[in-house]
């Protein structure tokens, strides 16, 4: 594996997946969907943080040795053409994501497998 889009950034990760993210050969990608998605559930009052997202999400990324992946054309194109597996639009972004940069997707969701994408959990 020598990418990975870490989907998650807690403490309710699976061995396999706490392993894929320590492989020091794996590179490890938060994507901005996942920022954004955490943006509109805290404003949604859905998710609560201790501390603000703009000084939660840098933080979290830096201590877990992540780079952003940023959402390019390429992907938002991508998106248009998936089969509707799965009706979350930023688990689909995520998805086309994956698949245009050839990336696994650490999730919890089996349906990215329905996408064969490769998903670590």
């Amino acid at each position: 594996m020598a990418g990975i889009i870490a989907a998650r950034l807690d403490d309710q990760l699976t061995t396999r997946a706490r392993r894929a993210i320590a492989e020091p050969a794996n590179e490890c990608l938060f994507s901005l969907a996942s920022a954004w998605e955490i943006a509109i559930k805290l404003s949604l009052g859905k998710i609560e943080l201790a501390v603000s997202v703009d000084r939660f999400l840098p933080e979290q990324v830096a201590a877990n040795g992540f780079a952003m992946l940023p959402i390019d054309l390429r992907h938002v194109m991508r998106v248009a053409a998936l089969p509707f597996h799965h009706r979350d639009p930023f688990d689909r972004l995520l998805v086309a994501q994956a698949l245009e940069e050839k990336l696994a997707v650490v999730s919890a969701d089996p349906v990215f497998r329905r996408y064969h994408v490769t998903r670590v959990w």
